[in-house]
């Protein structure tokens, strides 16, 4: 050890520069801790390996809580995007999801300039090979040179680097995505400190040059005439710019039928890949497979940026041999003379269970040890932003010497998707799902800042002038939804022919603009008409407030079973309590429980393989346990 070469003391090391690693770096050098990061190739910071978007349903959600907590994925995106849409309009807006395509080259591109110029970071090229520890404390990082980096604090980023094999029919190279190098020694040193590694699966579609593709036989996907942006800093003139079109075409039973007679030679069904795939995200030919009935699955072609003919096929991810993968696509209407810029592969990698992390996302093993993205078993750009996000904060506030942030299920998507990784057996990759949040009408994406700008304030990653510009917005929204509940309008002649003109029944007595307001066929700007006192306003206010009013008696039940599951999660359990004690217990909950080792009730009952009876056993337990320590504690305050 003596003949290495030990580097400057460094306050935070992150590993891995993709989006988790970029989130995580900035935050912790934004805050003042002299940061490195590692990346094993320049080439790879915020690298976009597969598809071209970012957010999309739930994701979109995530990349504006980034935002909100002063995060820079959402910045990054209104920069970049070439094409800019709102999801499920048609549907509530607990759903409504923001999505962009993005120019990857410049994406990547913009993010690594953000970090060269973002002071007490520095940007290292090396692959990190071990982490340093005495005592179960994080005291450095070593590099393939052998060279030491001390530290205070690591948070591990690695996405799909670590042991990376890249599968492409009977052939395999041991590289990362698209050639770039894989890390191949950290896991050892991790399993050697006692973490528990799994082997998990991602795939990407093939990219076709864009001039052998007949657009006529598609259907175009423009994107939104109005833009929403990302970034709650940004307005939606001052990004604006010309868009390009994404297309949609289908499979059909010539391409089902060209799967099934190769499937054999598929690795995700030779037994080949070993890893275990995304469920949510699956390949063409796992489709194929499932899905027999289905005649049709949806193909989009998207472009990958503005000075490239490569163009992404979402939606046929594929580990099929070349030959295979050639008929494959040219059986899809449109793509009959494709040709192949890059393969389509799966690629297989190492990570961990997430079930060894604090909701802070610090090793319960190794303290100051802290790790985000896809190597806590998730997938997706977004989710490991946003999870690199809070490890670098966490990781700041620890050294510090300040408190760690645990957002919670009611707080954020981002509190959904690390409650649970660290939770819930994650046997897959993770991908986060509206569906997930049993809060999704209060975490929408449209009020992300005013549930964790405040909570960015507190941490130090939101300025001054950003805060007051929140407080301003929350009372602009309170005074708008006060006035629309408080002007009242007659049952006149004149009020109801203008109801009716509007396809909504007339009023049998006077009514105010926000009871009109909360029928579902009425919109606030139907009112301007009859809404005198109506002053201009930011168009964000006025949709906060007539979201407020129009479900007001759905966020009001909502809130109330946000208390409820407060209050489980308020219910602290001593870190020290011996669940094989505890009796009336089953036997799977105890060892579940004693493995997991919860912070709360709350946490404690979402664990699988932990029933409501076994929380209302503990709930018993821990009251008569904590009237015992109230009694020990009483007999010796007699004592003295």
């Amino acid at each position: 050890m003596d003949n290495n070469m030990i580097y400057e003391n460094y306050d935070v090391a992150v590993v891995g520069a993709g989006h988790a690693g970029c989130e995580a770096a900035l935050a912790c050098a934004r805050l003042g801790l002299e940061t490195i990061i590692f990346t094993v190739s320049m080439d790879s910071i915020a690298m976009m390996p597969c598809n071209p978007n970012i957010g999309g349903t739930s994701k979109g959600h995530l990349v504006r809580e980034i935002d909100a907590l002063g995060g820079e994925m959402g910045k990054n995106i209104d920069k970049t995007y070439i094409q800019s849409k709102m999801l499920n309009r048609s549907k509530g807006p607990a759903v409504h999801s923001l999505r962009a395509q993005a120019d990857k080259q410049d994406y990547s591109r913009e993010m690594r300039r953000v970090l060269e110029n973002t002071d007490h970071l520095t940007l290292k090229q090396a692959e990190v090979t071990e982490i340093i520890t005495e005592e179960n404390h994080i005291t450095g990082v070593k590099i393939y040179s052998g060279g030491i980096f001390p530290c205070r604090a690591v948070i591990l980023c690695t996405g799909v680097y670590l042991k990376a094999r890249c599968i492409c029919g009977e052939m395999s190279t041991y590289t990362g995505p698209n050639g770039l190098p894989s890390a191949n020694h950290l896991t050892d040193s991790l399993v050697e400190h006692g973490i528990e590694m799994y082997r998990f699966k991602t795939g990407t579609p093939a990219r076709i040059d864009k001039r052998s593709i007949d657009f006529s036989k598609m259907e175009e996907q423009l994107g939104d005439e109005k833009i929403v942006p990302f970034s709650f800093t940004n307005r939606a003139e001052d990004i604006a710019k010309d868009q390009v079109s994404c297309w949609l075409t289908y499979t059909n039973e010539e391409t089902h039928t060209i799967i099934k007679d190769n499937i054999t030679r598929s690795p995700l069904f030779s037994g080949n890949i070993k890893g275990t795939g995304p469920r949510y995200c699956p390949s063409i030919e796992d489709k194929v497979v499932k899905f027999a009935d289905k005649e049709r699955h949806q193909v989009f072609i998207e472009p990958e940026g503005n000075y490239t003919n490569e163009m992404y096929i979402a939606g046929m991810s594929s580990s099929l041999p070349e030959d295979v993968q050639v008929r494959m696509y040219r059986s899809v209407p449109g793509l009959e003379n494709a040709k192949i810029v890059r393969n389509a592969y799966a690629i297989e990698y190492d990570c961990i269970n997430p079930m060894q992390l604090k909701p802070t996302l610090e090793f319960k093993s190794i303290e100051g040890l802290f790790s985000g993205g896809q190597f806590n078993g998730s997938s997706g750009y977004e989710e490991a932003a946003a999870q690199g996000l809070v490890a670098g904060i966490n990781a700041a506030m620890k050294l510090l010497g300040r408190e760690q942030i645990i957002i919670d299920r009611s707080q954020g998507y981002i509190g959904v998707l690390i409650d649970d990784l660290v939770t819930k057996e994650t046997h897959e990759p993770y991908r986060m799902m509206t569906s997930r949040a049993e809060y999704r009408l209060i975490l929408r994406q449209d009020n992300a800042d005013l549930r964790l700008t405040k909570l960015g304030f507190q941490v130090g990653l939101i300025d001054e002038e950003r805060y007051e510009k929140l407080i301003e917005k929350e009372r602009m929204i309170a005074a708008e939804e006060d006035r629309l509940l408080h002007t009242t309008i007659g049952a006149t002649e004149k009020i109801q022919e203008f109801l009716k003109e509007l396809g909504s029944s007339g009023l049998s007595s006077g009514s105010s603009l926000g009871e009109i307001l909360k029928r579902p066929e009425i919109t606030y700007d139907m009112l301007a008409p009859i809404d005198t006192e109506r002053r201009p306003l930011p168009e964000d206010v006025i949709f906060e407030a007539e979201i407020n009013i129009k479900y007001d008696g759905y966020i009001k039940r909502q809130m109330r079973q946000v208390e409820q599951f407060k209050k489980m999660e308020e219910r602290k359990i001593p870190e020290d309590l011996d669940y094989l004690q505890v009796p009336s217990l089953r036997i799977e909950a105890r060892q579940k429980l004693a493995k997991i080792r919860p912070e709360n009730m709350g946490q404690a009952s979402r664990i699988s393989g932990v029933s409501p009876a076994d929380i209302s056993v503990l709930l018993v337990y821990l009251e008569h346990f904590k009237a015992a320590n109230l009694e020990e504690e009483g007999g010796e305050r007699d004592k003295n």
